[in-house]
């Protein structure tokens, strides 16, 4: 201890030349911008062979920790990304694989239908409803209620009657389980746009068929053909 120099010892030259220094990086620092936080980009899923293998014979469960790993994309630290701003082609990307790591689970189309599905841009909207009806194709028995869903959105969301229609005989055509109600979507959107002959034809044939054996869901049918055949009546009686 008898051999250290003491602090008063230290020419002031050389506090002085500190004393500059230590302004000097506080001045520097002071000026630098604030980091920013930046959104990463969503990047293509792993491939689906070699999520099987890291599955180790458990895809169920890596298709739930592989959907919260989507969910959870877009609140990335110090930023919130909104919906409309990912890219949604690697979204479906995602929503794919899981759906092939685990085919029965429906998580993944409600995520499309009713979340994806609703930001407030037609051309991600479309694309999500592609989705669905993509996946319903597979599996329609199980799937057919994203498809009704995705109906509903074409036709009162985008206003795309066609595509509405199209989506609704698709449930007819290849969903024999679905309910009655869901199977029946196409009568009502052709009497929606004014297609009321081919909807009373439609209506007509299922009330025929003995399909229908409820009493309530009967006579709600049949009041509904005696609507159209009056509306239909009316019309033509307006252009006489």
């Amino acid at each position: 201890m008898t051999g250290e120099r003491s602090l008063t010892d230290v020419p002031r030259r050389v506090w002085l030349a500190l004393f500059v220094a230590l302004i000097l990086q506080v001045a520097w620092q002071a000026a630098q911008p604030r980091p920013v936080a930046s959104a990463a980009a969503l990047t293509a899923p792993p491939p689906l062979s070699a999520l099987r293998v890291a599955s180790i014979g458990e895809p169920v469960v890596l298709a739930q920790l592989t959907t919260l790993y989507l969910q959870a994309f877009d609140n990335q630290p110090g930023i919130s990304i909104p919906f409309r701003e990912l890219d949604y082609a690697r979204v479906v990307q995602w929503l794919t694989t899981i759906l092939a790591l685990d085919p029965v689970g429906q998580y993944p189309l409600l995520l499309a239908a009713q979340v994806y599905g609703q930001v407030s841009d037609l051309a991600r909207q479309r694309l999500m409803m592609a989705f669905v009806h993509e996946q319903f194709v597979q599996d329609p028995n199980r799937r057919w209620r994203w498809l009704a869903h995705a109906a509903i959105m074409a036709k009162h969301r985008l206003h795309d009657a066609p595509l509405a229609l199209n989506y609704a005989r698709d449930i007819t055509r290849l969903a024999p389980a679905a309910p009655s109600w869901a199977r029946q979507m196409h009568i009502f959107i052709l009497e929606d746009i004014g297609e009321l002959a081919s909807a009373k034809i439609l209506l007509g044939g299922l009330l025929a068929s003995g399909e229908i054996r409820d009493e309530h869901e009967l006579r709600f049918l049949t009041e509904r053909l005696e609507s159209m055949s009056n509306a239909e009546k009316s019309s033509l009686s307006s252009r006489k």
